[in-house]
């Protein structure tokens, strides 16, 4: 029986249920003699340290050290509530008082807080970034007769793993640093452990045993934790646990990049873009991180699915007094998207068209490439998915249906969208586009797997032990996936990008072909026929076409045991045929694009400007599926994602810094209430993608930005209070910005009809 393509439960889905899943801090019990580590805060967004005195901290009962003079720990504050020292404790408790005893003295200095601010004071960590094709001067057809300009503001997004920042460090009985650490990057998290600890790597050894979520969260900013209980137990001998609560996982954690997007737009008469002029602005915070590839995403996605004739992008990121904005899910493709899809509707509604049939207009036809050079592969696949779609939901139908409901209701009004996603695969960072695995055959049959990607409730695990079962040819209960661990497998890229599923997955099956090869001579003799005939099937070995005679699967392994063959091998994967030159702004920078469309239906209260989403229909591009339930999850949790950041999710920072949406009561995340009340979810059909891991596709990813629609939806619901006319919203939609929004919807109207009768009289 085919296993890959098939809905099996996630592996670890009764561990998650009935708490027996382990994860970071579950292990903490297995530690005698553990010392747990605080912060000591500033309570300044920018200041100097000016004096520190921790004997206090060190007087305190049950401390036992500090970490002050380390590089690790910053003299100049650059964001509120940085930590100046940490504190290590027999107890939690303990660590806590001493980190209140501790005394420190600040130069309080002038902190940036917006982009704005930064932008007025020409502070930027880089840019501009340019991508750029055509010349917008240089063609003006003579059906050019309309331009626009706007801006829009785009709010961040607070990760809001399960699982907080976590980490435990100890002293291996060799002499070398172990953690078992909560993070999507083993390697890197290896790497700077490493380096503070000034350690070649292969005195270090990271284990990710799962993670309670991540969401690019622990991509990069797992490895400050990960470094403060390394360096704790390298002074002390003893393992350390650092794990931070929610309200501090808030305060000290970056967060998806707010953006600013300036712009310029001209079109024809029938809503087709001539050219395009973006200026992005990125929140980066106080210090680099990933804000670099973070905004070229932001600009290679900025046409999603449109063909840009001519267009001007340039990125920014600015350099504030706030944590370190961070990769999230989509890692600046949703801001990128955002910008275009607030575009086509603005044109839409300026030539009164509707937005659909712009959106249509503009979209790729085959043959065309992107403004980075890239040709757009399968660009029929974004014109198949629009009219499936449009059939499948009943759009134009309900088209007239929400024209009706409008036309009798003054004070609630509903809103109809379709919004496309085309969002490329791979890493921008080409060397990060390979992926190794180490399995391993056991005489009995049975089969472990190690593979680079780490597995944070998405499914990876699953779709890994598919993979390996069905290359194999054993069953699914037969295949064991290990934690991953550097010493395991080396140099992996972290689990992100939507990419590892291709990665890890090919490298996983280029081992079991190995393996494979070297079991059909043997198979092969047994039964009496030539190696390349050998079948393995369900854990047996029967030739093409003949299931009665037949060995198990083990007594091969046994056999090949037996003839001192390896039955180990280790496989890789690299993706090919990718590159990019930031100088030139050219290349080839994703393996694929993933495709997919969504319908999105909304009803908005005039009186509050609250909004419920009453329908979305997903059509979703993902090749031929390893694991279609994964899948469904991803795409139904991604697009909920994708609903809270648009919508309700508001970070809101206070005039000295501070985070003041510091936790569940004032930052308000997606809840039944929430979700759609119809939720179709379907898959393109006929989908296979060629030279990907059994010609499935991406989805991690791609499905959250498919939640525009319903930000579309909402506009197009405000638009129905007015008399036409474009509609300017901030993101997120929050009932305020939406109230805001009906108001001056409402004010234009009635402006319009004054007019009107003037002009009558």
């Amino acid at each position: 029986m085919k296993i890959a393509g098939q809905s099996v439960p996630h592996e670890s889905a009764r561990g998650h249920v009935t708490g027996e899943a382990l994860y970071t801090d579950d292990l903490v019990g297995r530690f005698p003699q553990l010392l747990h580590a605080w912060p000591v805060m500033a309570p300044h967004a920018h200041a100097l340290v000016t004096r520190m005195d921790v004997s206090g901290a060190m007087a305190e009962a049950g401390v036992v050290e500090t970490l002050t003079g380390e590089p690790l720990f910053p003299r100049e504050v650059m964001h509120y509530q940085q930590p100046v020292a940490w504190v290590l404790g027999e107890t939690l408790d303990a660590a806590q008082r001493g980190a209140a005893r501790a005394a420190v003295e600040y130069e309080a200095l002038p902190a940036i807080l917006t982009i704005e601010e930064a932008i007025e004071k020409g502070s930027f960590h880089s840019g501009p970034f340019r991508l750029a094709r055509g010349d917008r001067h240089a063609q003006r057809a003579p059906g050019l007769s309309h331009c626009l300009s706007g801006e829009l503001r785009i709010g961040g997004q607070e990760h809001f793993y399960l699982e907080t920042q976590c980490a435990i460090a100890w002293i291996d009985e060799s002499g070398g640093v172990a953690l078992h650490s909560s993070t999507q990057h083993p390697s890197e998290t290896q790497d700077e452990v490493a380096r503070v600890l000034g350690l070649p790597r292969h005195q270090v050894t990271v284990e990710c045993l799962r993670m309670g979520g991540a969401f690019g969260g622990k991509e990069v900013q797992a490895n400050p934790w990960a470094v403060i209980a390394a360096l704790g137990a390298w002074k002390t001998g003893r393992p350390v646990r650092v794990r931070l609560p929610r309200v501090l996982d808030m305060a000290l954690t970056g967060k998806r990049h707010p953006f600013l997007a300036r712009f310029e737009a001209g079109f024809e008469d029938d809503g087709r873009l001539e050219w395009l002029k973006v200026a992005l602005y990125s929140d980066g915070g106080w210090s680099l991180d990933l804000s670099e590839p973070v905004m070229w995403r932001a600009m290679f996605h900025v046409d999603n699915a449109y063909f840009l004739p001519a267009v001007e992008i340039a990125g920014f990121v600015c350099r504030t007094h706030k944590t370190s904005q961070t990769a999230f899910r989509g890692f600046g493709g949703p801001q990128g998207m955002l910008v275009i899809e607030d575009i086509l509707d603005r044109v839409a509604r300026t030539l009164g068209l509707p937005p659909e049939v712009v959106r249509e207009r503009n979209f790729y036809r085959e043959g065309q490439s992107t403004h980075y050079g890239e040709p757009v592969k399968d660009a029929a696949r974004i014109h198949t998915i629009w009219r499936q779609l449009l059939e499948s939901s009943g759009f134009h139908a309900r088209r007239e249906a929400v024209a009706r409901f409008n036309a009798a209701d003054p004070y609630r009004k509903r809103g109809l969208a379709v919004t496309p996603v085309k969002f490329g695969i791979s890493f921008t960072a080409t060397f990060f586009n390979q992926g190794g695995a180490l399995v391993l055959l056991y005489r009995d049959g049975s089969v472990q797997v190690n593979h680079g990607g780490t597995e944070m409730g998405q499914g990876l695990h699953t779709k890994i032990r598919q993979i390996a079962a069905e290359s194999l040819g054993v069953t699914l209960d037969s295949v064991r996936i290990m934690p991953t661990r550097t010493d395991k497998v080396p140099n992996t890229s972290a689990s992100a990008a939507s990419a590892s599923t291709d990665l890890n997955g090919a490298a996983v099956a280029d081992a079991c072909r190995q393996l494979t090869l070297r079991l059909r001579p043997i198979a092969g003799a047994m039964l009496g026929c030539a190696p390349e005939a050998v079948r393995f099937e369900d854990g047996w070995a029967h030739t093409e076409g003949d299931t009665v005679q037949r060995y198990a699967f083990a007594q091969v392994v046994e056999a090949a045991y037996r003839q001192r063959l390896p039955l180990f091998a280790q496989g890789y994967y690299r993706t090919p045929g990718i590159h990019f030159d930031q100088k030139t702004g050219q290349g080839r920078p994703f393996h694929y694009f993933a495709y997919g469309a969504a319908v999105a239906e909304a009803e908005v209260d005039g009186f509050t400007g609250d909004h419920r989403v009453l329908r979305v229909d997903i059509l979703e591009d993902v090749g031929d599926s390893v694991s279609p339930a994964i899948d469904r999850g991803q795409i139904e949790g991604g697009y909920v994602q994708g609903l809270g950041w648009l919508t309700i999710e508001e970070l809101l920072w206070d005039a000295e810094g501070r985070v003041a949406t510091n936790g569940a009561s004032t930052y308000k995340l997606p809840a039944w209430s929430e979700m759609p009340e119809v939720f179709e979810v379907a898959f393109l059909q006929r989908a296979s993608e060629p030279d990907v891991i059994f010609g499935s596709k991406a989805v991690g990813e791609p499905p959250l930005m498919l939640a525009i629609s319903a930000r579309e939806a909402i506009r197009d619901a405000i638009a129905a209070f007015g008399a036409g006319g474009v509609i300017t919203l901030d993101s997120p939609a929050t009932p305020e910005r939406i109230f805001w929004a009906v108001k001056a919807a409402r004010a234009a109207r009635e402006l319009s009809a004054v007019t009107s009768e003037a002009h009558a009289d």
